[in-house]
């Protein structure tokens, strides 16, 4: 089953560092209305993503960063579509994406699991037929 609290925190930290990532991107210039509602959405689909998953992929800071990397795999694929800037080539705008995708899931399962000790979701048992 889905833990509430798990899930509306997790969220709630995705979406914080969806605003962090906006901020970070946008501190260079001013970016297009969509794109800042990608990269809000991005974040806040991991955090989501982490609310409700129930992988077991051994120790909890595996699983923020598996999560962070699959979820941020969109956009970094959309970023290689930008122009270039000057400092910021096609190519490390997609390796930072990821990068800091993997850290936002990390940072949301250490507030979620370690700040609110909010546990993972399980999965219910199977029926055999």
């Amino acid at each position: 089953m889905v833990n509430s609290k798990r899930l509306t925190i997790a969220t709630l930290s995705g979406l914080l560092f969806g605003f962090v990532c906006y901020g970070l991107a946008s501190s260079s210039g001013n970016l297009p209305t969509p794109i800042a509602y990608q990269i809000i959405a991005e974040r806040t689909l991991i955090g989501l993503a982490i609310g409700i998953s129930v992988l077991k992929l051994g120790h909890w800071s595996v699983h923020g960063l598996v999560i962070g990397l699959i979820f941020s795999l969109p956009l970094a694929f959309s970023g290689l579509m930008a122009p270039d800037k000057p400092g910021m080539s096609q190519g490390s705008m997609f390796v930072w994406t990821i990068v800091l995708g993997m850290i936002y899931g990390l940072l949301t399962e250490v507030i979620t699991t370690k700040v609110f000790r909010a546990g993972r979701a399980t999965a219910p048992p199977v029926q055999a037929a």
